[in-house]
């Protein structure tokens, strides 16, 4: 047992990406109980980092600033009892359990530490390759008196359930606790975002969103839990930033894990007093027989320029640096994007003027180099009129591509390594299940979206937080609708959606998702009827001729998207101007469309817990 009662487990973040807030372990140690306080490092873009870093030095892979974090509170964690698991371990969880003995030593502090191994596997021709591992490796460390388990490449759900089955004394057998427990983790590991972060109506946040606190979970033996925050933070904890998280980095109503498939349809949110969230209903299913495998790969070498267009003639003036650049270096690789910025009869410069994005990519590093950025800059004086470029010539850096693949459970060895010493191979489940569809209910209106599914995995924001849970099988979505404009049902009001809807959007390797939910129960009727596949790549035009599915999610009054192949060869490839389609959600709620005037006079209200 972690905690001095067995009937609440109390886990906090303190850490959503590489990157994330310094101070945060600090402030979630001293301001107010914790049980077990996680940090989640790893993302599709930062285990590419780390294998940079590792091919530069073997004995690195890991995220060091976890070390600096730390330091000035590593003991406070000791005094207090708090146990301390992260993935910050990244491709080398052993390193950092060392470093971190080390760390130890130096401050004079006893510390037991395990470690969770065998993710790594064997893919040739690749950068890192790593197997989304699950919770009993982090169990089997804690249970054995670790005070902190550093892990590799495992689902950032695991640091939760974790330390759930460590207290509660879970088996595989206990698919709804776990299924609770892993939407917990889900809620938990972007940090704040649950809090306030990114949220979309941050503009009713009691300190307006500067700066929201780390969530804490109260978990409880059947897997429920209450979402809230340290008390004196900022942000806040309501249904509908629980909506928000619940939304990123999802498919459809499956939430496939390597212990448990989580059927996210079926949570309820409740208040439970303010800045309390009750989460419950969650059920579980056999998880599949195969574990998602995150592939990284050099894709090459990019370079980018941007040219600065001002005044009359912008199409013309970009297609003279079109024509100009492909005479010098050629069109292979090359990608134009016209930003169109300027406005009419501007007053100064700067909104008078267009961006013409340049990107080129490239296997030659002299190529996307120099030669490509010298080619640009000696444009300066030989192209159109007011000809200027935002950056000086530059080399190339090289980018990376991602891939999600499978291997099947029972080919990874999945290994805790005790405070002890002693490795403990950690049997793979014995219960699998292939995964299947689910159709999505008929709405009263006639519109049926297709049921299809897709490969969801993928980690977050570079925070990339994220998941390594899967929606397979993908099928072709089809799509009958009637003629929207029915759907309004009276007057309407020509207005921005975001009005009426929030959204929340993210990267999801090549893909990108995107939730939608509505602020009322009147709102989801005509939300859910409204906005189809097809109304949406009218509103999105960029993704016309893109492969989408739809979801629908009534207990959260919301509709996700899956939009296939919009960011490209992933994250870190991406030449698109955002390129983990963080932006994506706000893009469609800025879109100004017809809203219901019946509707625009509701308060809005939280999802309520059956709707």
């Amino acid at each position: 047992m972690i905690g001095a009662g067995a009937e609440v487990l109390r886990i906090g973040n303190a850490s959503g990406f590489y990157g994330d807030r310094s101070s945060a372990w600090r402030e979630m140690l001293d301001g107010g109980d914790l049980d077990v306080l996680t940090g989640d490092y790893l993302a599709e873009l930062t285990m590419l980092i780390l294998g940079r870093d590792r091919q530069r030095d073997p004995q690195l892979g890991y995220a060091r600033t976890f070390l600096r974090q730390l330091e000035p509170c590593l003991g406070n964690a000791l005094d207090r009892g708090v146990r301390i698991v992260t993935n910050a371990g990244g491709l080398n969880p052993a390193g950092l359990a060392a470093a971190l003995g080390t760390l130890a030593d130096r401050l004079g502090l006893p510390v037991r530490i395990g470690y969770v191994d065998g993710d790594a596997l064997d893919r040739p021709g690749t950068l890192t390759a790593n197997a989304y591992l699950g919770a009993f490796g982090i169990a089997a460390c804690l249970r054995e008196g670790a005070d902190v388990v550093v892990t590799g490449r495992v689902t950032d759900a695991s640091l939760t359930v974790g330390p759930a089955i460590a207290h509660f004394g879970w088996t595989r057998d206990d698919l709804d606790p776990l299924a609770g427990a892993t939407v917990t983790g889900h809620l938990l590991e972007c940090g704040a975002q649950v809090t306030g972060g990114n949220f979309s109506f941050f503009t009713e946040l009691p300190d307006g969103g500067r700066r929201p606190g780390f969530p804490v979970a109260e978990l409880h033996p059947d897997g429920s839990a209450v979402l809230t925050k340290h008390p004196g933070t900022g942000g806040a904890v309501t249904r509908e930033t629980v909506t928000a998280q619940l939304l990123y980095e999802i498919a459809g109503p499956d939430y496939l894990g390597p212990d448990v498939v989580s059927r996210l349809d079926t949570v309820i949110l409740t208040d439970a007093g303010p800045d309390r969230v009750r989460v419950s209903g969650a059920r579980g299913t056999p998880p599949p027989p195969t574990l998602k495998v995150g592939v990284t790969r050099l894709g090459g070498f990019r370079n980018s320029m941007t040219f600065v267009l001002c005044g009359l003639d912008i199409e013309a003036k970009a297609a003279l640096v079109r024509a100009q650049l492909t005479d010098a270096i050629g069109t292979d690789g090359l990608e134009f994007t016209l930003a169109r910025t300027d406005h009419a009869d501007a007053a100064d410069t700067e909104t008078a003027s267009a961006l013409l994005h340049v990107h080129l990519t490239d296997a030659d590093p002299k190529r996307a180099g120099r030669a490509f950025s010298a080619a640009a800059v000696e444009l300066a004086l030989a192209s159109y009129p007011g000809c200027t470029l935002t950056t000086p010539p530059g080399d190339a850096s090289p980018y990376g591509v991602f891939a999600a693949e499978e291997v099947a459970q029972d080919q990874v060895r999945q290994v805790a390594v005790l405070p002890s010493g002693e490795r403990v191979e950690i049997a793979p489940p014995t219960l699998t299940a292939p995964y299947a569809d689910h159709p999505e209910p008929e709405p009263s209106n006639g519109y049926r979206a297709g049921n299809g599914h897709n490969d969801g995995s993928g980690d977050g924001s570079g925070d990339g937080d994220g998941d390594g849970e899967r929606n397979r099988n993908r099928k072709s979505n089809s799509v009958s609708e009637r003629d929207g404009s029915a759907a309004e049902d009276g007057p309407t009001r020509r207005l921005p959606l975001g009005v009426l809807v929030g959204a929340r959007s993210g990267d999801k390797g090549g893909d990108a998702n995107l939730g939608v939910w509505a602020r009322s129960t009147d709102g989801y009727r005509w939300l859910r009827g409204w906005l189809t596949v097809e109304r949406l790549r009218t509103l999105l035009p960029e993704a016309a001729a893109l492969p989408v599915d739809r979801y629908e999610l009534p207990n959260l009054r919301a509709v996700n998207f899956v939009l296939h192949g919009l960011l490209g060869a992933g994250a870190a490839g991406s030449t698109r101007f955002d390129p983990q389609a963080k932006a994506l959600g706000e893009l469609l709620r800025a879109r100004l469309v017809d809203l219901p005037a019946r509707l625009l006079d509701e308060p809005p209200t939280s999802p309520a817990a059956t709707s």
